[in-house]
Formats: C-alpha cells, structure tokens, sequence
C-alpha cells in the first residue's frame, strides 16, 4: 500500500528524509507516496481562509498540468479570510525549500491566517507548488532551485505555468507591485534570481534563509568562513563531495552533489550555470536600480549552510550599490522550520504597507505603490536591521579605518542555453 506524502521542510529528521532518496519520476507523473492524508482536514479546520486542494496528496487526482515539464504538479492555493471570487487580490508565489515541497504551507498558512484576521497583514492569494525534481521532498535527490537545467523547466513551470494556472481562475491585481515572490531556502533563492530577471512583473521578493551567494567563498575558498569583507573570494569550482551542510554536530553532511548533482553541468560548467542565475551577480548584470524592486530577507546567525555568510555578502553589495533592502534576522536561529516561522511576523511587517493599497475593492487607478522608504527597509551597515517584530542585531564587524570595495569578479565564459527563453508572465501595469 502507498504511504502518504510527508512534509519534507530542511531540519526535520533524517530517519523521516532519507528512504525518500531514489524516487524518480515515471512516465508523465510525478512519482510519489499515495494515499488519502488527513493533515490538509486538519490544519484547514484551524483557518479562516481557505486551503485548496489542487494535489494527489488526499485520495483524488487534483493536480495541475504543467507543459513545462510535461507532468502533473501537485500545488496548494491559500485564499484569504473573506475572499470574494468578484474582487482581485495580490498574489505571491511561495517557492518551498530543499528537501520539501508544496506542504511547506501547512505550517505558513495559520501563520498568515492569523495576521490577516487581526489585520496587520492585509489580505492576498498564495500559491504553493511543487518544485521538487521527482515530485516527493527528498534530502539527497539535487534541488530544481526554480530554474531551467537539464533537470527540467522549473523556471518556466513557475512563471508560465503556475502563473496561468492562478489568472484563469483567480482575479489577480494587474499591478506589478501586486505580485510577490517568496521563497524558503532553495525557494528563497528562486524568489531572488527569477525577481530580479523579472521585475517587469514581479515588483516584490521575499527570502527566508536563502542561499543569495552561491559563489561565497573566503580568499582560501574556504565555504564555512564567516563573511568579512576583507577576506572574501569568489567560488570558481564546484567539488561534488565538498561540504555544503552540517546538521547534528557533523553527524548528517550535505555535499554539493546532493544540492546540484548534475543539474547545472559538471566542473566549468556548473560555475557557469550557477553564476548565470546567481543573485548576488545578477545585481550587476541585470543592471537593478534602487526602488526598482522591493526586496526582504530574514536569515539566521546559526545557519548549518552558512547562509548567514552568503547574504551578508548580498547586503554588502546592496549597500555599495545604494540598495535598500528590509533585514529580518535571528541570531542563534538555524536552517530550519521553527526559525523560518519565528521570522515570518517581520515578513508580514515588511509586506504590510507594500500590498496594502492593492487590497481587494480598491479601484486599480487609486492604487498606488508606497514610496520606498515607506516598505520598511533598512540601510545595510554592512547588514540592515528590520525595525519590525522579531528583528535583532545581526553580528556586527570589526570597525576597520575604511570600507573595503566589494571584491572583483571573475566572469564565467558564457553559458549554453539549456531550454527556451522564459517569456515575460503578463505586460504589468505601472
């Protein structure tokens, strides 16, 4: 008999994650653990909103179709307190981590519930696909990281298929502010590399614990080193069994190759891919201008990958760069899901007045987006600190007599194109 799905989130037990490993897709589906699961029921009765079932995780076939990667998907579609079918609302898509999948709204959605009936988080459509390779949360199956590769088009499932799936049945706000995209981890790192390459539709992103430096390295190409920027380097080698990930005091190590595998090339290759969609590069190359998009992240100080490290790099450039940028941070938080929920109040704090004048029943030509120092960002110094709930002081640097330029970049050679140009989701409104 088939098992039902299990949520997969980064940090839940090894014993839970690891029989997962060896599931592949099969044919035109998605392959995976079947079987009628109560847990939908059962969170569903705690939310004034409304959880839709658009999965195979509950005894009937719901799941969408995506052309992209020639299967079915599994995707859930929270809808707010009160949703009216005749008003439009935002939308944010919500892109899961490594090792999980679409049930990451299990523990997100009372979450968003909550501060949508008390009213400190205006009301908004969330949708949450699976974007994980071979439809299960696996720990040591690769992540898509939401991007087209040889492993399939996950950047265009997102913003083609995901997107079409919404506005043909949802009214969505045309606004380009109106539309979010956020991302735990992997996901987080999805928001960030697709968000900047289309902020012609996507006017806001939110990170949580998102890898937005693949390429952190020290001078020594030394990955686990905190970030100083007087001793920062730039990856130029991706070694399968190098240690990316140390859970359980080095007792469960994630290695490049089960974050990347073959998906982005082997050796020269892979740096390209990587640096290609890389979202600390993407700032210089796709040319981002403050204001242009608004960005949140929200990291932890113990982080078992070391993300820390890779988004103060993020935010040192932001701040050379004259970026503002809204900061969540938790000092002794982890990768993992009680962090990410700790973090979420400073999230709605930043998306409150983002998202407010797009709320459903405001006419489309009075909406208008707030001016960027009203969406709460702070200036990185070289981290920003969020002024909302939860926010604490991220570790601060030695004062040294001046500030060191960000380190120059090697360019990769230039990359082969692994599938079709993504094409823009919608014409946005401004």
């Amino acid at each position: 008999m088939n098992k039902p799905k299990k949520l997969g989130w980064l940090g839940v037990a090894a014993a839970v994650i690891l029989p997962l490993a060896g599931l592949r897709t099969s044919g035109v589906l998605a392959s995976g653990w079947r079987k009628a699961d109560n847990e939908l029921y059962v969170v569903s009765r705690k939310l004034h909103g409304t959880l839709v079932d658009f999965t195979f995780n509950h005894g009937k076939d719901n799941r969408m179709w995506s052309r992209s990667l020639e299967q079915r998907r599994d995707m859930y579609v929270y809808l707010p307190p009160g949703y009216d079918p005749q008003l439009q609302y935002p939308i944010m898509i919500l892109m899961h981590g490594f090792a999980s999948d679409e049930q990451t709204i299990f523990r997100i959605a009372p979450e968003l519930d909550s501060a949508m009936v008390k009213g400190t988080l205006p009301p908004f459509i969330v949708a949450v696909p699976d974007g994980s390779l071979t439809g299960e949360p696996c720990l040591l199956t690769p992540g898509s990281f939401f991007l087209n590769s040889e492993a399939g088009a996950f950047e265009d499932f997102i913003l083609q298929d995901v997107w079409d799936f919404m506005i043909r049945r949802y009214r969505i706000r045309p606004e380009r502010n109106a539309h979010v995209l956020a991302g735990v981890s992997m996901g987080g790192f999805g928001a960030y590399s697709l968000g900047i390459r289309h902020r012609e539709g996507f006017g806001v992103v939110v990170g949580v614990n998102a890898p937005l430096n693949l390429r952190w390295v020290d001078k020594q190409q030394r990955y686990f080193s905190d970030f100083d920027p007087y001793n920062w380097g730039w990856r130029e080698q991706f070694r399968p069994h190098e240690p990316v990930g140390r859970f359980m005091g080095g007792l469960l190590t994630i290695r490049v190759k089960h974050m990347l595998g073959n998906n982005f090339g082997k050796d020269d290759e892979a740096t390209q891919q990587v640096s290609a969609f890389n979202p600390i590069e993407l700032i210089d190359r796709t040319r981002l201008r403050n204001g242009e998009l608004a960005m949140y992240i929200a990291y932890a100080g113990q982080d078992e990958f070391n993300i820390d490290a890779q988004v103060e790099s993020f935010l040192y450039v932001c701040k050379h760069r004259g970026l503002e940028i809204g900061v969540g941070y938790k000092a002794d938080g982890k990768h993992d899901s009680d962090t990410a929920i700790a973090l979420l109040p400073g999230v709605f704090y930043f998306l409150t007045p983002i998202l407010s004048p797009y709320s459903p029943g405001i006419p489309i030509s009075h909406a208008q987006a707030p001016a960027a120092a009203e969406a709460t960002p702070a200036s990185a110094q070289p981290v920003a600190r969020e002024s909302g709930p939860r926010a604490e002081a991220p570790r601060a640097e030695t004062p040294r007599a001046e500030t060191p330029p960000v380190p120059a970049l090697r360019e990769p050679s230039p990359i082969r194109q692994t599938s079709q140009q993504t094409r823009v989701p919608f014409r946005p409104q401004r």
